[in-house]
């Protein structure tokens, strides 16, 4: 039996506050379906019946999740992360502190068909500069549209369970915490 092939990621929830409300960056990807590498949008309680393969689709409103993407070998997860945000967002921002580690098992449906294991490492951002969805053509193969979508329903209209669950992350750190102190150390953070 071989070993599972291992994935690296990193990501970025950047949060922006515009006229007393705040937002944060997500992204629809440019497929019309989930990107290939993350697990398929759930719905508690419901289930796909038999014939769902016969049954016609409606079309579903935009599938948004946070911008991520593989970590460069030598490259660190929050270098990553902030380099990802710039690439499928068009914005530059700073990292505050590292939410969590989201890890889960996929089987690739391109190529070799392989099941990995994917850890994909997500950090709090603050909104620096630039204008959200100013990306590079070539960017636009993965890219639909980047855009801000008021934290308050952000939850809401994402796609995936895992990442619903970070951006409510956020949306706790921000409360307690907020936004304008520099990025501390955990060490710091415990002693408060």
């Amino acid at each position: 039996m071989c070993a599972m092939t291992r994935e690296i990621s990193a990501g970025g929830v950047v949060l922006r506050e515009i006229d007393s409300v705040w937002y944060v960056a997500l992204i629809e990807p440019r497929k019309d379906e989930p990107r290939k590498d993350e697990p398929q949008k759930d719905e508690p309680g419901k289930t796909e019946p038999k014939n769902a393969a016969k049954t016609p689709r409606k079309r579903s409103p935009a599938l948004l999740c946070l911008p991520k993407g593989l970590v460069d070998a030598g490259e660190k997860a929050e270098a990553a992360a902030l380099r990802e945000v710039f690439e499928e967002t068009g914005i530059r921002a700073e990292a505050i502190t590292k939410l969590v580690d989201l890890r889960y098992v996929y089987v690739r449906t391109w190529g070799d068909g392989a099941r990995v294991f994917k850890i994909v490492s997500f950090y709090l951002m603050r909104y620096l500069s630039g204008e959200i969805d100013d990306v590079t053509p070539e960017m636009r193969i993965e890219v639909k549209q980047a855009r801000w979508m008021p934290l308050n329903d952000a939850a809401k209209q994402m796609a995936y369970s895992g990442e619903r669950k970070v951006v409510l992350q956020a949306k706790e750190y921000l409360a307690q915490h907020g936004l304008s102190a520099a990025k501390q150390n955990t060490a710091d953070r415990r002693g408060q």
